[in-house]
């Protein structure tokens, strides 16, 4: 069972849905000293470099991507769909690019305002890619946080003897090859900027294996390792790069991923029930809006000092061996 992205390509049109981790302010604030009456603070210099150097606190922070561009590949539906209404919340200027023309240009007119623009683009082909970077730079003079979401799962079919190559090779032209020249494109404005966030949507399955299909599951490992390597190569110009790996999520690609003795008669209820029977974190369905927020602190300044993390939505899931029980009563 895996997460699944939203469609990057004409013949499969994903649905999604995401879920919301807090962000604490940092324990760290600094602590002044009542000065002695006949010695100087002698940290006064640091901590008032500390205090002027801190993230956001709370209350400055409620929008908290006021003034900056985002672009969000996948963005019509789904969890794209999630990331493009939260980022709107929080202020962002956005350009949602998506081969779903339709349910693009409907977000953008649902949206209803000058800063949100739509743009055909197939992250599988560079040209579009690339005008999609240049249409949102000239649009609002910068991109400030790229968004690689567009993914598909691919076939269910799990017997390595019976997969068809050619799907492999598409579930790789759009998970990776497509997340790899989001990035590539991103950076050309970034890099002169000396700025930017650029996020990707992996899964669980960039962690641990069995969660999805081979090629699925290889493609996810790949976004997050090609995550760490732009990441060291982008920190010099000062470009955060990471990426967010949920855990199953109801979508229009995951659900019909629901082992066939789970089901009964209604799909989404019985999609959670199983994956919530198997999840570690009880009480709580991860849905599109968790993984947005996700996303959202990676592409704020709340995380100005992350980069190269692969930042797991799953409850704990990936971190417990689930064949032991020694905290059963």
């Amino acid at each position: 069972m895996c997460e699944c992205d939203t469609t990057a390509t004409s013949t499969e049109r994903p649905q999604q849905a995401l879920a919301s981790p807090t962000h604490p302010s940092s324990p760290l604030s600094p602590r002044r000293r009542a000065p002695d009456s006949a010695t100087p603070e002698a940290g006064s210099d640091l901590e008032t470099m500390s205090a002027a150097s801190s993230s956001p606190s709370s209350s400055s922070s409620a929008k908290r991507l006021e003034g900056k561009v985002a672009l969000v590949t996948g963005g019509a539906t789904g969890i794209g769909e999630a990331i493009v209404r939260l980022f709107r919340e929080h202020g962002a200027k956005i350009c949602i690019a998506d081969i779903q023309d339709e349910a693009g240009q409907q977000l953008r007119d649902a949206l209803g305002d000058q800063d949100v623009m739509f743009v055909h683009c197939d992250v599988t082909v560079e040209d579009e890619v690339s005008a999609a970077v240049d249409a949102v730079a000239q649009r609002f003079g910068s991109l400030d946080v790229m968004v690689n979401n567009a993914g598909i799962t691919g076939s269910k079919v799990t017997d390595i003897r019976n997969v068809d190559f050619a799907e492999v090779r598409k579930v790789f032209d759009i998970n990776v090859h497509g997340v790899f020249l989001g990035m590539k494109h991103a950076a050309r404005v970034m890099i002169p900027q000396k700025r930017g966030s650029i996020v990707s949507l992996a899964s669980v399955a960039s962690v641990i294996g069995g969660m999805g299909p081979h090629a699925y599951t290889a493609s996810k490992h790949a976004v997050a390792g090609l995550t760490k390597s732009v990441a060291g190569e982008l920190g010099r110009h000062g470009v955060r790069v990471n990426c967010v790996s949920p855990y199953a999520v109801p979508t229009a690609l995951s659900m019909p991923h629901l082992p066939q003795g789970a089901r009964a008669d209604d799909a989404l209820k019985d999609f959670l029930a199983f994956v919530g029977g198997e999840a570690n974190l009880k009480g709580v369905d991860l849905m599109p809006r968790d993984v947005a927020e996700a996303v959202l602190y990676l592409a704020s300044d709340e995380a100005r000092y992350v980069s190269a993390l692969n930042l797991t939505v799953d409850g704990g899931f990936t971190a417990v061996n689930h064949n032991l029980k020694p905290f059963e009563d």
